[in-house]
């Protein structure tokens, strides 16, 4: 099988394993969605009603008939309609993603910037005391809870300095404080790998050749160093794209900016389960597809990885040829040895 074929295979396996999961667990949570939203006395709805309401969602059904029909109507575009406020969920969907998009991809990009500043001066700043103070640093944020992270920016750059309002905020004055929220842990990590990464990557031989042969540390660092090592914190930046969603339900909360994690939190909150399932397939099919791209660029950036499938293939090839004219050699020989004679 094709090695595309298989990823995509793959993904689709755990896209089910997601939604199974997240189904299950969803239908063994206590209460009942419908009686939350409808039951207060203050509407005034009787018993009768309510279960009206309950056979328009088709919670009254087993469990097991919903489970096929979501599949379904998932496989068709229709997410069904929240529990709570009656929209369609695709509508908001629709109407939350474009913020969440931008403060993860946002966050994303400042996260590796910060990472690869932190690797690079711990392993190349001028003083050793510099050197040592950036290798300190990615334990520091590994350690940082990311709603404490985001209650120390409102304290110091709203309340103290007054650079960004606390409340109100828009454009890209209500995308800065959330993205640093994001992007301080996520960068934590991916410094990590790459430190270590670079330090494996010095010890190799060819990079004392090049030293050898008068590079200067920029070349060096840019041309051969780089290059190697960015290969698995390029693998690690896809592992934790998982991390933005679980950060953007809480900087959204903290810093009550709309979008998939203020949508998240409230779902939770009113046990809204069509909202909570297209989430869950949403955030899951992202992360399939960061890795796939992530797993299909390896090839591109590293020529070790072309030169070894394409000796994979011509290997292959050749067992091939050999199982369908098993005799070939020995037919060559023999008609080798009839001409000599």
């Amino acid at each position: 099988m094709p090695y595309v074929a298989r990823r995509l295979l793959q993904a689709l396996i755990v896209l089910a394993l997601a939604y199974t999961i997240a189904y299950v667990l969803l239908s063994a949570l206590p209460g009942d969605a419908v009686l939350a939203r409808y039951g207060s006395p203050e509407l005034g709805l009787s018993p009768d009603q309510l279960d009206e309401i309950r056979d328009s969602y088709g919670t009254d059904r087993p469990p097991l008939e919903r489970y096929f029909d979501s599949i379904l109507s998932f496989v068709r575009g229709d997410f069904g309609y929240s529990v709570n406020s009656g929209a369609a969920v695709s509508t908001l969907l629709a109407a939350a993603l474009p913020s969440t998009l931008a403060l993860a991809l946002s966050s994303l990009v400042v996260a590796v910037v910060l990472a690869v500043t932190i690797a690079f001066t711990a392993s190349y700043g001028g003083a050793a005391w510099l050197r040592r103070l950036f290798r300190g640093l990615p334990p520091l944020f590994v350690s940082l809870p990311v709603f404490w992270v985001g209650i120390m920016l409102i304290q110091i750059f709203s309340f103290k300095l007054g650079l960004v309002p606390a409340i109100g905020a828009t454009g890209l004055q209500g995308l800065v404080l959330p993205m640093l929220t994001i992007a301080i842990p996520i960068a934590a990590p991916l410094a990590q790998v790459l430190l270590r990464s670079i330090d494996e990557v010095r010890t190799q031989p060819f990079v004392a050749v090049v030293k050898a042969r008068g590079a200067s540390t920029s070349w060096l660092l840019w041309r051969n160093v780089a290059r190697n090592a960015l290969l698995p914190t390029l693998t690690m930046a896809g592992v934790l794209f998982g991390e933005l969603v679980g950060g953007a339900v809480v900087s959204e909360t903290v810093f009550a900016r709309a979008g998939i994690g203020q949508l998240t939190a409230q779902s939770v909150a009113a046990r809204d389960t069509p909202v909570l399932l297209a989430i869950v397939v949403l955030a899951a099919l992202t992360f399939v597809l960061i890795n796939l791209v992530v797993d299909l660029l390896y090839p591109v950036l590293d020529p070790r990885l072309r030169a070894r499938a394409a000796a994979l293939k011509s290997a292959a090839q050749t067992v091939s040829t050999t199982a369908a004219n098993p005799q070939g050699p020995a037919t060559a020989a023999a008609n080798t040895q009839g001409v000599t004679r």
